[in-house]
């Protein structure tokens, strides 16, 4: 094992483009919370104030992190998922009710979110079995183990109820099936999302019609040999069922909020005073910043605190209107080469679990980047994601650099050729 240099090998370019979000993320979160009467840059009872402590303190963090050794984290894996669960379960006796939702340990006045550290768990246990030589994700036994270290998380976090962060983990699917699990799976998912969109919108009786023709159109495309009647029968009777059973779901399941917010993204109502004032704030605060924006600390819509939690998941708002279309660029630049950098980094890592980690890594920095600003700009239900290194909060903030620096010590070591 070669005694190699965090320091020397650490890779830069991610730290700095890390650093780059950070500052413009604080920037940000500075003039979306500045009050009207002046004060100053440290007052840390205010947001600004309480999120550059946040940022202070992630670097004796990120020093633990580094000092680490690096088969650490493959080794306790299954233990650091563990304590993850126990955490999220904890919460339904333990957990404070913030907006109706039991998401977080007080202690004091300080709260944290367990579910955003549980997805580094998550990332390290599955990585930790997908390394393991014998697992082989053709064999369905290997499959369902998988798919039930992502669903666990998701079924503690659901209930709270957070489906926001819920959404998250199932970006591990594409993770799964970048380590070989069958494609079939992705495509349930993906028709399933579509014909629950479709349900909302059109009669079922349409829909299975619809249906019935696309499947009677690949079954006569297909060779003669893999023809099979009954599995394509039932593969109808299942999306009738799932079909017909959008509605209970969407009436009975989902909450009033949730309801609403669908029904706006599909058009079905117009509020522009309630469900959908801050979706529509949004988009005029972003379209008014035009190509080169108002200005730092000019925002109007900013300054007039026209878009409520402006400075936690709509904090993208602020950006659009104060640095505009380009200044938009920059930073959506800034996530897509990290993301980038992360997946070049996984490439070239020497074991299995180092690279289906940083593949982990990369792709809960894409959904949370791409989840956020298709919300944001009225594409996408508004479900709290937060925006990463952007959003105010503790929590989202070193559970990143968590997530992150973990993997920039792993590439540091080159994995230490084990």
């Amino acid at each position: 094992m070669k005694n190699q240099s965090v320091k020397s090998n650490l890779d830069w370019l991610s730290v700095i483009i890390y650093t780059a979000l950070l500052i413009m993320g604080w920037l940000n979160i500075y003039s979306s919370s500045l009050p009207i009467e002046t004060t100053t840059t440290f007052d840390f009872g205010e947001f600004y104030g309480k999120q550059l402590l946040f940022i202070i303190f992630t670097i004796p963090l990120i020093i633990v992190i580094l000092s680490v050794d690096g088969k650490f984290y493959e080794k306790y894996a299954t233990i650091i998922f563990a304590i993850s669960l126990v955490l999220l379960a904890g919460l339904f006796l333990f957990g404070k009710t913030i907006a109706g939702q039991r998401c977080w340990y007080a202690i004091g006045s300080f709260t944290i979110q367990p579910s955003e550290f549980a997805k580094t768990a998550t990332a390290l246990a599955l990585a930790k079995y997908l390394s393991d030589v014998q697992v082989n994700l053709k064999d369905p036994a290997r499959q369902v183990q998988a798919l039930l270290i992502v669903f666990l998380p998701i079924m503690l976090i659901l209930p709270q109820p957070d489906p926001g962060s819920a959404l998250i983990y199932t970006i591990f699917l594409i993770v799964l099936y970048r380590e070989g699990l069958p494609a079939w799976y992705i495509w349930t998912g993906f028709i399933a999302i579509v014909l629950f969109m479709m349900a909302l919108m059109f009669e079922p009786y349409i829909i299975i019609l619809i249906a019935a023709v696309v499947t009677t159109i690949v079954y006569l495309r297909s060779r003669i040999a893999n023809r099979n009647i009954l599995a394509s029968a039932i593969v109808m009777v299942l999306i009738s069922g799932f079909v017909f059973s959008v509605d209970y779901v969407f009436d009975n399941i989902f909450k009033q909020h949730h309801r609403d917010r669908f029904n706006i993204l599909l058009g079905k109502e117009v509020d522009l005073r309630g469900v959908g004032y801050n979706t529509n704030q949004s988009e005029i605060a972003i379209g008014s910043g035009g190509w080169f924006g108002k200005g730092f600390l000019e925002g109007t819509q900013t300054k007039g605190g026209f878009v409520p939690e402006q400075h936690t998941d709509y904090i993208f708002t602020t950006v659009g209107e104060e640095w505009g279309f380009l200044g938009s660029l920059v930073v959506i630049g800034l996530f897509v080469a990290l993301i980038l950098r992360v997946i070049y980094l996984s490439e070239r890592q020497k074991t299995k679990f180092s690279r289906v980690y940083g593949y982990c890594v990369a792709g809960i920095i894409f959904i949370h980047f791409f989840v956020n600003i298709a919300m944001v700009v009225g594409v996408f239900p508004t479900i709290g994601v937060p925006l990463p290194l952007f959003s105010y909060g503790g929590s989202g903030l070193w559970a990143f650099t968590i997530l992150l620096f973990i993997f920039l010590k792993m590439d540091a070591n080159k994995v230490n050729e084990w």
